[in-house]
């Protein structure tokens, strides 16, 4: 099984999915879906916080145990191609809070680009998977926080080194502030 160059400073994009373009430098770096038809660009300043959450919703989303996410400042992501290809879908039924959340799909492959919560204005909610430069998964992008543990798998122990955890995101609680 191929692994990422040793050098985690380095940029490492490897062949995952269609896309062959991703790219990362000068603080900034793309996030693409599976079949490369749509591609955000990050800029990372602008990255709020970073957290895995083992949620229901989460859960049941992502088609795993947990969703690897952080949310970003809308004012520091952009669409490159693709914005005319996401599908949305809303609810508040099953969302802790009560508030819609509305998620952000490629119609083609149906990878989960990004959420838009109701309860936090003026952020999204981005999976760190989708992010091309895997290099950044393991530097600027590693959980710092682990929310809803109290629904975390039993077999899975937990992010280690976190900052904080959350047995589940407490309704006044709002986003970290930039890094």
């Amino acid at each position: 099984m191929a692994s990422g160059p040793a050098d985690k400073s380095e940029p490492y994009i490897p062949l995952a999915g269609l896309a062959r373009d991703g790219w990362s430098k000068d603080g900034k770096a793309t996030a693409t879906c599976y079949c490369g038809a749509v591609q955000l660009i990050i800029s990372l300043d602008g990255v709020v916080n970073t957290f895995v959450c083992n949620c229901a919703d989460c859960r049941k989303i992502t088609a795993s145990m947990f969703a690897s996410n952080f949310t970003v400042k809308d004012s520091h992501f952009e669409h490159t191609r693709g914005k005319d290809r996401l599908k949305t879908f809303s609810q508040s039924q099953t969302i802790a809070s009560g508030k819609a959340m509305t998620n952000y799909f490629c119609e083609n492959c149906g990878t989960l680009m990004y959420r838009v919560g109701e309860r936090f204005p003026g952020v999204s909610i981005l999976r760190i998977g989708t992010v091309d430069d895997f290099s950044l998964h393991e530097s600027t992008l590693r959980p710092r926080e682990e929310h809803w543990t109290k629904d975390r798998v039993c077999w899975f122990t937990g992010v280690q080194g976190v900052e904080e955890t959350f047995e589940a995101q407490a309704p006044g609680r709002k986003p970290r502030p930039a890094m």
